[in-house]
């Protein structure tokens, strides 16, 4: 099975450096043109189906991605991280190093934990694997749930510091993994 991973393009709160987590935030104009550049590169990809966050990031993401050619279908299971009380709030109040302990495992401030969003990541990797085994599925995302996503097919041991233990996940990311 192949899997697409991409993050969605850039909000308003991602250039203004703001926390986002499950706050519903559309598209910024600049994340629709980097969006519209990644269809270019990925416009003669061939996908059996695209499944998306349901926040609108995702959803605009996806849409533009794709459009009608490729089958849509939201899942719960990619939502972003939720960030609790620290929503909203300058990037500068998350300790990446902290939230991704997974020894640690903080849910301080009512974060999400690792390991919640871990197992979550988890529950649907091995659901699409049976799903859609032997296809070609892209998924729209965002930066935590990749992450763990990433972490997973990795085998990246789950102990310790897990921040540094994966690439940078830009808007726009997009990976491409054999699972």
């Amino acid at each position: 099975m192949k899997i697409t991973l991409v993050r969605h393009a850039e909000t308003m709160f991602n250039e203004n450096n703001k926390i986002q987590g499950s706050s519903n935030i559309k598209l910024s104009d600049k994340g629709v043109r980097n969006v519209l550049k990644l269809r270019d590169k990925i416009k003669d990809e061939h996908y059996d189906i695209c499944l998306m966050s349901p926040l609108s990031r995702c959803v605009e993401t996806a849409f533009l991605l794709v459009g009608d050619r490729v089958l849509t279908q939201v899942d719960e299971r990619l939502l972003e991280r939720g960030m609790g009380n620290l929503e909203g709030k300058d990037f500068s109040c998350y300790d990446k190093y902290k939230y991704w302990n997974y020894d640690i495992n903080s849910s301080e401030e009512e974060v999400e934990s690792v390991k919640e969003l871990i197992d979550r990541a988890r529950l649907f990797l091995d659901s699409i694997k049976k799903e859609y085994k032997d296809k070609s599925v892209l998924v729209v995302s965002h930066s935590a749930m990749i992450r763990a996503i990433i972490l997973l097919i990795n085998n990246v041991p789950l102990e310790g510091e897990l921040y540094d233990k994966c690439e940078k996940i830009p808007n726009c990311y997009i990976g491409e993994f054999e699972i």
